[in-house]
């Protein structure tokens, strides 16, 4: 624990819970979403973190688990669902033979789009809330 920490005041305890409630409201809103789509909130980022890789950055198993923060073998079974779903499918790298992609069908490009147009909207609607809290929680920048 730092110094500061140890000296936050009551405003600063209310800016951190206004901050965190209105990142769980958009959080609950996007699990609900992904409920409404026929999927587990899990396997919509799993579409997002596909969809939405930096440039130069392969759709491997590994990579997918690192960019959500979860384990190789978490990775394997949400791929195994979304690939059952008909959302993703597994394809053999060009170059390296031994490297398996994964890559989004029509379906789940269809599916990746429609939440995030159903997110655009929630965040442009509620997204003033939320930059305000984090406004607070930053101090006013």
């Amino acid at each position: 624990m730092t110094v500061r920490a140890a000296q936050l005041t009551i405003r600063e305890f209310r800016e951190l819970a206004e901050f965190r409630y209105q990142i769980r409201r958009f959080l609950r809103f996007s699990e609900d979403q992904a409920h409404a789509n026929g999927i587990e909130p899990q396997q919509h980022q799993l579409l997002l973190a596909i969809k939405g890789l930096p440039d130069g950055e392969k759709p491997t198993i590994g990579e997918l688990a690192s960019r959500m923060l979860i384990r190789h073998h978490s990775a394997v079974e949400l791929v195994n669902r979304l690939t059952e779903h008909g959302a993703v499918e597994r394809v053999i790298g060009k170059t390296d033979h031994r490297e398996v992609l994964v890559r989004l069908t029509k379906k789940g490009e269809a599916l990746l789009h429609s939440l995030s147009v159903a997110h655009h909207e929630e965040l442009r609607a509620k997204g003033p809330e939320l930059m305000k809290s984090l406004g607070g929680v930053l101090g006013g920048a």
